[in-house]
């Protein structure tokens, strides 16, 4: 009777370990000793990363989605004049490639899905170009059913993100300093406007948010080491407010990367590449303004995408330049960051849970 109790003892304990292991994926460059998509799993409770496996051998996918089932995967590919991949996922991980269609511009370096999981956004920052493409129900790409190019006479374009919300798409424009505004008309995207706010000097936005609602986006701005926090109004957008991302005493050089909200929404994260941090900041829930609370090292250098794992418990930062991702503890009553452990990984860009 002992023994049988000792070993569904044993069962249930592995099987609650194995519960607590969740994949995660990491896209990379592969200039160095990268070969493509990495996986590692997970734990939610130590916040432990183990089983590195190469989930295929694929050139530079430098940034990754999912489709919202979590049965397909998609990439942006870096080489060349630019291409967009997308994968099935097999049982045991790894991914296996279903198709590669052009990018319509060079350097993709992001991609989204859109909730229904029929559209993918792809923002070109060497072309200036944004690409959309359809979704079929094995999870494949179709060649892409609308391209804007942003670029003008006097001004290059250098898109750097585009998320879809509801029936808009939004584009961060680094090199035209701008947040474009796309509305779903009769199935096609129509602009609804070049700017939603007017970003003074060259602030640069590239990665933004919006909150669940939809009410407030928050964008990281590259060259600013800033924030700028914008509020959906009924006669539009205004800028609400605009906080830095750096330390007063830093003096350095610095590129803004990445931006997160916390599970709860009461704390805000960006990533800084010179100082090497993640800035924290808390948000008020009422207005949407932001309070800057803690730079935090990422114990690693050139900081660029980073991610909360789904419980809101744990942050991981992919560290490109030192080729490790860092694992942080978050405090759920503060938000604030505290370092936990770093893994050896080869030129990571992106972290998908």
């Amino acid at each position: 009777m002992k023994l049988k109790l000792f070993f569904l003892g044993f069962a249930f304990t592995f099987l609650n370990i194995q519960a607590q292991n969740i994949p995660l994926y990491v896209g990379t460059y592969t200039h160095g000793d990268s070969h493509g998509i990495y996986r590692f799993e997970f734990n939610t409770e130590t916040g432990d990363l183990t089983n590195k496996q190469l989930a295929i051998n694929i050139d530079s996918p430098s940034f990754l989605a999912y489709s919202p089932d979590k049965k397909h995967l998609y990439s942006v590919n870096q080489s060349g004049n630019g291409f967009v991949s997308s994968y099935n996922i097999n049982t045991d991980g790894s991914l296996s490639l279903l198709t590669r269609v052009s990018s319509n511009g060079k350097g993709p370096c992001h991609i989204s899905v859109n909730k229904s999981g029929d559209k993918v956004v792809v923002s070109n920052y060497v072309g200036g170009s944004v690409s959309i493409y359809p979704i079929n129900k094995d999870g494949s790409l179709s060649e892409a059913s609308q391209v804007f190019n942003h670029n003008s006479e006097n001004e290059a374009s250098h898109a750097h993100s585009a998320k879809f919300s509801n029936d808009d798409l939004f584009v961060a424009d680094l090199g035209r300093n701008a947040i474009y505004h796309y509305k779903l008309k009769n199935n096609d995207y129509k602009l609804e406007s070049p700017s939603i706010v007017k970003m003074e000097g060259n602030p640069g936005p590239r990665h933004f948010l919006l909150d669940k609602k939809s009410e407030y986006l928050y964008v990281i701005n590259e060259y600013g080491g800033s924030i700028t926090s914008i509020k959906k109004t009924k006669k539009g957008f205004e800028q609400i407010d605009f906080d830095a991302t750096l330390e007063e005493t830093y003096k350095g050089k610095n590129k803004c990367a990445d931006i997160h909200l916390s599970k709860d929404e009461r704390f805000l994260y960006g990533s800084n590449r010179g100082e090497n941090s993640i800035a924290v900041f808390k948000r008020n829930s009422k207005n949407g303004t932001l309070n800057r609370i803690q730079n935090m090292s990422v114990h690693g250098d050139w900081p660029r995408n980073f991610s909360l794992d789904p419980t809101g418990k744990f942050l991981l930062v992919a560290n490109k330049k030192s080729n490790n991702i860092s694992v942080f503890k978050i405090d759920q009553e503060s938000g604030k960051l505290s370092f936990l452990h770093s893994i050896n990984s080869p030129e990571p860009v992106c972290l998908l849970f």
